[in-house]
């Protein structure tokens, strides 16, 4: 099942469960993992793009190792809320991955930004940035969906 729609996914996932979130992007893929009770999100670990083959590998070896039961997959739109280029490869992927648990796309228009600004505050070097950078997004992208959906 892949949804936009917070409580279209909440209803797939009676239980609860934890949650992977992921920025994907097309060097690397940020993730983020949730507890089962749906409270916060952490960074975890960033996979850096290869063949899709592999990259899957990867997600479901991290998935089964933590108990994943569904994903959450930041959907880049434009600010207009239009799709892009970006946003249908993100669809793509989620297509790829249904399989795996169910998808909620989430909207994260302001994700890598909102990040980035904690950042620089926080007066983090430009390569410590870029080498974090993912993973936190995917994190901000998970915490909000996580917020939906308790709110659902």
């Amino acid at each position: 099942m892949i949804t936009a729609r917070a409580a279209e996914f909440r209803e797939a996932l009676p239980e609860g469960g934890r949650l992977i979130g992921l920025d994907v992007g097309t060097k690397t893929i940020g993730t983020a993992l949730c507890d089962a009770g749906w409270s916060f999100a952490s960074p975890a670990t960033l996979i850096r793009r290869s063949k899709f083959t592999k990259d899957r590998e990867q997600l479901v070896a991290l998935m089964r190792a933590q108990g994943v039961k569904g994903l959450v997959i930041g959907l880049p739109l434009n600010l207009d809320g239009s799709e892009s280029p970006r946003s249908q490869s993100s669809r793509a992927f989620a297509r790829l991955v249904a399989d795996l648990g169910p998808v909620l796309l989430w909207d994260e228009r302001w994700s890598t930004v909102a990040v980035e600004r904690v950042m620089i505050e926080q007066d983090m070097s430009r390569a410590k940035r870029a080498e974090r950078i993912d993973n936190l997004a995917a994190a901000h992208i998970l915490q909000a969906a996580l917020d939906a959906l308790v709110a659902a």
